[in-house]
């Protein structure tokens, strides 16, 4: 039988916040690649259709109303709104097997298809707020986040995490059972990254022949650690004058980080490139020598994947999800996390040594290909929806005997 999913998510390409959307969107698409009926129902964005086929993928947005909204809370409950109308219109049209709700601004929308439809729910909880805030929760704001992604983790069948880090967060947190969490890691498609390239037309943009160039890639948030990444500048430049800070990305944080670069006298060696489209990142990841990933909280570290794929030595903070895959000395260097000396040492540690950054390279880029690809992801994904609806036969079995001996 060709299952039908239901995929809610708030973001996804176009629209893309942070790195839910690209998960979304790549799991989506090998999913349908694999044979299953898969509809995605998200947020709209400027510029894009109603409806849109995208590849096998069947793509619905919904109209948010952001210019009368007066705060996220409210147009989270309006997106949750259209979400539940648009899906209520397709399962009508063919009923839906699963539920796939992607972290807790859809999780009304996706208690609503269960409870009112008896669609079993998968959810993915990509992140927490307690796990971003450090784990104090004090504001109404982090308190009403907090109890949604509880009531996701509780309504849900199964909770899909993708790393171990978020395992025993939301364990230990949320005091989700050990066997209702399955692990199923984030990928990477290494075949963005392999095409011939030449790279001086795009290097001499950023940076003299001599110079060597770091590159980081995400939110412009304090948990991003973009800050970490500032300090340690200057330890690095002390021994590769010139070098080029490249910081790829928006958020609230921006403002803040240009005024320490300049505080820190390094703001003619840092440019804050902001939103790139994807057929420049790529070939920003091409140029660089070092993907520098400073994170403070990071419940997996896509990009750290991605500069793998791409060919650039990692040096990564050892924390959250980035453990499970950024190994010392064999896949990346990893350093104490929040410690801008310790960062500095892991990238003068790649910069100084050609031979060992070639060493890194090689074997992150060999785990990237046999581990983290799309197929296999999506094969775990798969095993994880026959697991719900073999359990969930079982017990509609039990339900429909005890009701016949009544």
């Amino acid at each position: 039988m060709k299952e039908r999913v239901l995929m809610l998510a708030w973001e996804y390409p176009p629209r893309i916040i942070g790195g839910l959307s690209r998960v979304v969107w790549a799991l989506s698409k090998e999913l349908a690649n694999q044979g299953l009926d898969v509809h995605v129902v998200t947020a709209d964005h400027p510029g894009t259709p109603e409806y849109e086929l995208d590849g096998l993928v069947h793509v619905h947005r919904v109209k948010t109303q952001t210019d009368t909204t007066p705060d996220f809370v409210t147009w989270v409950s309006k997106l949750n709104v259209g979400l539940l109308q648009y899906a209520i219109k397709l399962h009508m049209q063919k009923p839906f097997d699963i539920v796939h709700a992607h972290d807790w601004m859809v999780t009304d929308a996706a208690w609503v298809m269960k409870t009112g439809f008896g669609i079993p729910l998968v959810s993915t909880i990509h992140a927490t707020e307690a796990g971003r805030m450090g784990g104090n929760i004090h504001s109404d704001m982090q308190r009403y986040v907090n109890q949604m992604e509880w009531r996701l983790t509780f309504e849900s069948w199964k909770v899909i995490v993708n790393s171990k880090h978020m395992f025993w967060e939301l364990s230990n947190h949320f005091k989700v059972p050990h066997d209702k969490i399955s692990i199923v890691p984030n990928g990477c498609d290494p075949s963005h990254f392999d095409f011939e390239f030449d790279p001086t037309p795009v290097r001499v943009h950023y940076a003299a022949p001599h110079q060597k160039i770091v590159l980081f890639v995400g939110r412009l948030v304090n948990e991003k650690g973009v800050q970490i990444m500032l300090q340690a500048a200057p330890m690095v430049l002390s021994h590769f004058p010139g070098t080029q800070f490249l910081v790829v990305g928006t958020g609230y944080f921006m403002d803040d980080l240009r005024g320490q670069a300049h505080a820190l006298g390094v703001d003619h060696n840092v440019r804050f490139l902001g939103y790139v489209s994807d057929y420049d990142l790529v070939r920003l990841y091409k140029i660089a020598d070092v993907v520098c990933i400073p994170s403070l909280y990071e419940p997996f570290g896509i990009v750290a994947l991605e500069g793998m794929a791409a060919n650039v030595p990692v040096v990564a903070s050892d924390t959250g999800g980035l453990r499970d895959f950024v190994e010392n000395g064999v896949t990346g260097v990893t350093t104490y996390t929040g410690n801008a000396q310790s960062l500095a040492w892991g990238m003068l540690e790649v910069l100084r040594n050609p031979e060992y950054a070639d060493h890194l390279r090689k074997t992150a880029y060999e785990k990237v290909h046999s581990i983290y690809n799309w197929k296999s992801i999506a094969n775990a994904t798969r095993e994880v929806y026959a697991q719900v609806l073999e359990e969930k036969a079982g017990k509609d079995k039990e339900v429909k005997a005890l009701a016949s001996t009544k």
